[in-house]
């Protein structure tokens, strides 16, 4: 686990043209809008810059605007960067559904190796994606001044140009890099975050960044517990016996181990339950120490 303290850029002001224009921050997928994803999955920079129009986020952060507005990448990233001061800067555009903070974690690692000046995750393809990296803050901003200068502007440059300059190490990961251009790039991120084996993830993270909540949840424990109270006592005591154990820890302090500990006693008692309408030597009250 990497202890660099970076910043973020989000670039979240594209005119997104193949979406017909589309507020494409905005677009939700698994509940989320785009731009929150990708702000949960940066949540421990130290300061977050999204380049592009104010809206509501999940989390505060600095906002910035490349003028003139909708002037490109490198013209938004350089006016994110007047913003932060760490040495390691990640940038991210705003339409990576399935960026995740593990990711987040290997691109800062990679971009911390010697020798290098930052780190960017290459597609399926092997294309490299220059706004799904991390880059050393001194590097960027002199390839940034010097194509401002033989350019005579950064409106309008691609982002290739940046990347050319930089000694970079790449990272490929197919899921992490997808990012949504098109209605059919929302149309097969919604689909692949309702799959099955990742869908109660998806739900479980959309629940906690709707509520503002940042516990480790042990789905396991807790669906284990659903299981016993709706077997050995009713169906629909399995949800209310959830909402019970969850209201208890946070009386408790709400740490993970609250939860734990309330979800361990309501399991016992709905075993002692079943016990008892199975006849079995369980249900049976416990006697005097001997």
């Amino acid at each position: 686990m990497t202890d660099t303290v970076f910043d973020a850029v989000v670039l979240a002001g594209g005119a997104a043209r193949r979406l017909g224009g589309a507020d494409k921050p905005g677009l939700r997928v698994g509940g989320r809008a785009l731009l929150d994803r990708v702000l949960g999955a940066c949540a421990a920079a130290r300061t977050t810059v999204v380049v592009g129009p104010r809206r509501a986020t999940v989390r505060p952060v600095t906002w910035a605007r490349e003028q003139p507005p909708g002037g490109g990448p490198l013209a938004a990233l350089s006016a994110g960067l007047r913003h932060t001061s760490a040495e390691v800067v990640l940038a991210l555009s705003a339409d990576l559904p399935f960026l995740d903070a593990a990711t987040v974690r290997n691109l800062l690692e990679a971009a911390a190796s010697a020798g290098t000046e930052g780190a960017l995750l290459a597609d399926a393809d092997g294309h490299d994606q220059p706004l799904v990296a991390a880059y050393r803050a001194e590097p960027v901003r002199r390839e940034l001044a010097l194509l401002a200068t033989e350019h005579g502007t950064l409106t309008g440059l691609p982002v290739r140009l940046l990347t050319q300059g930089l000694s970079l190490r790449r990272l490929p990961h197919h899921e992490a890099s997808f990012d949504c251009d098109t209605w059919d790039d929302i149309g097969a991120a919604r689909a692949r975050i309702r799959d099955d084996g990742t869908v109660l993830d998806e739900w479980i993270a959309a629940v906690k960044a709707e509520l503002g909540m940042e516990l480790d949840v042990d789905r396991a424990l807790l669906l284990d517990l659903a299981r016993d109270a709706a077997h050995g006592v009713a169906r629909p005591a399995a949800p209310l016996t959830t909402f019970l154990v969850g209201y208890a820890a946070a009386l408790r302090g709400g740490a993970p181990e609250a939860v734990a500990q309330a979800a361990r006693e309501a399991a016992a008692l709905a075993e002692r339950w079943a016990a008892e309408q199975d006849g079995s030597p369980a249900g049976t009250p416990a006697g005097p120490p001997s």
